[in-house]
């Protein structure tokens, strides 16, 4: 046998293992998301990934490495992506395979371009170089064909201290420091690593020690604090549009409202789930009237759809206790190919349309985020299921709100790890603000809270029900609050700044 022959061979059998360990390193790191919430296994499923790295032997490799372990993460993540499809098996579900592989395939992309690239780059600082550009894939992720940063490996910490540090960096600061720190133990051992290795290990203890000190914060409120009702309506996604099923998702809300006390005072403002109106809002004239009423006297913010000159919109409706709308907030942030399809008004020609709307052929955006009055109960900055995924939507010009509303239907996500996964980043969005968070889910999983992502009060998924909570005071605002992404963005540039640095070293030796 030749030399060669045993080379081409020894190649083969090293892609295959590569591929064994990328494969298996994915889903071990899925293994830290929600309802598993394995952060020790996904710790050390990021290890392996750092680790077998180094068997790597071209750009190409590189990525085909990156890559799968991309593909496995995101499939065994976000495998909730198939339920949609299934709530009308009859016409979508032969879509759901094809939604998932698009999906996990097409996101770790950026996951492998970011190990060729770390490849291209080579310097002694392998690991390093891995760490920063995967991180910074990690940000493009968030805001790319309008972004989809959902299951951030960062979420792994949420019930740890380290979940805290969200508070300084974000998210996008929070994975990006998880994979620098893996690096600094799989590096441990490299010659010339010393500096990096000792800003490594100070920058882990500072973390932590952050950590913990802001987790100790307990969410306080006032004795005068507005009673905040939160309504959890369960009308599962296959029968919350039937005709018959109408007037009983419509009356059980009503009569969760209209429950005078719960714990003892009377609510100040109720809050509905998304699209908990089941009729379209400006052709029932009497629908805020017979909300109002059962509220007696509160305040009710409900999720709704309605009509405008530029289309129809999934909306939040504040209704007075007087019965009149003060005001409407509709959601900017839609869901691609569930809320409205990408050149709907081509394609709506053909009978195409999103999943989750009921009405016209896709929803219309609203103007974006904004802060609504509610006298009292102070300002709140309201989010509409999706926009909960991202970071970004929370800033609104300089202005800070008292607390954050988010309403979703989460039915459409099953009853396994969609919304647990969309609860863990609603938690996450309060840690990033050190604002409240009150949630109204229509199938759960409801809750309120505190401003440093601590669950104060909470239904389960699966059952009707209604929670009155005392809402928290905020806390300071945050670093990520006042710069957001800035530092995350400060610190990649330096980074591969010294990337290159090492890499002209090397050369020059």
């Amino acid at each position: 046998m030749s030399d060669d022959t045993t080379q081409d061979q020894a190649v083969r059998v090293s892609s295959r293992r590569l591929a064994f360990v990328a494969v298996f390193s994915g889903i071990a790191m899925a293994t830290g998301q929600a309802p598993l919430s394995l952060w020790y296994v996904a710790v050390l499923g990021l290890l392996a990934v750092f680790w077998f790295s180094k068997d790597v032997r071209s750009w190409k490799q590189a990525a085909v490495y990156g890559w799968l372990v991309g593909s496995s993460y995101f499939a065994a993540s976000m495998y909730w992506i198939i339920e949609p499809f299934f709530v009308d098996a009859a016409r979508h579900g032969w879509m759901a395979p094809f939604a998932l592989v698009f999906l996990a395939g097409g996101l770790a992309l950026l996951w492998g371009g970011a190990f060729a690239l770390a490849f291209r780059l080579r310097p002694s600082a392998w690991h390093w170089s891995l760490a920063l550009l995967w991180g910074g894939m990690e940000l493009v992720r968030g805001y790319l064909f309008t972004g989809f940063p959902w299951g951030m490996f960062g979420y792994i910490w949420i019930d740890t201290p380290l979940a805290q540090v969200a508070a300084l960096v974000g998210p996008y600061g929070l994975t990006l420091a998880s994979f620098l720190l893996a690096a600094g133990i799989v590096s441990s051992g490299d010659r010339g690593m010393k500096p990096l290795r000792v800003i490594s290990v100070l920058a882990a203890i500072g973390l932590l020690w952050f950590g913990v000190q802001h987790e100790k914060i307990e969410p306080i409120a006032n004795a005068d604090a507005p009673i905040i009702r939160l309504v959890q309506t369960n009308a599962q996604q296959d029968q919350k549009w039937l005709p018959d099923m109408i007037p009983v998702f419509w009356q059980r809300n009503l009569t969760l409202t209209a429950d005078r006390e719960l714990d003892g005072k009377s609510p100040d403002v109720i809050v509905w789930p998304e699209t908990a109106i089941p009729y379209l809002f400006h052709d029932e004239s009497t629908v805020p009237e017979i909300i109002s009423d059962a509220a007696q006297g509160a305040v009710v913010i409900a999720g709704g759809q309605r009509r405008s000159p530029e289309g129809f919109h999934n909306s939040m409706m504040v209704i007075g206790p007087d019965g009149a709308v003060q005001d409407i907030y509709d959601k900017h942030h839609l869901v691609p190919f569930g809320e409205y399809i990408p050149g709907g008004s081509l394609l709506g020609r053909f009978g195409l349309s999103g999943l989750a709307q009921q009405i016209g052929s896709g929803y219309a955006p609203g103007a974006g985020p904004e802060i609504l009055s509610l006298g009292r109960s102070g300002a709140v900055l309201p989010l509409i299921c999706y926009e909960a995924v991202f970071p970004r939507d929370l800033r609104v010009n300089g202005q800070r709100a008292d607390w954050i509303l988010h309403i979703t239907n989460d039915a459409w996500f099953g009853d396994f790890a969609g919304p647990f996964q969309h609860h863990v980043q609603a938690r996450f969005r309060a840690i990033e603000q050190g604002l409240p968070v009150a949630r109204a889910a229509n199938t759960g999983i409801t809750a309120m809270i505190g401003p440093n992502g601590d669950v104060i009060q909470s239904i389960p998924l699966g059952v009707s029900g209604a929670i009155d909570v005392a809402l928290p005071e905020p806390l300071k605002p945050t670093p990520y609050s006042r710069f957001g992404e800035i530092p995350v963005l400060v610190l990649l540039l330096a980074g591969l700044l010294g990337v290159f640095w090492f890499k002209r070293r090397e050369k020059s030796h």
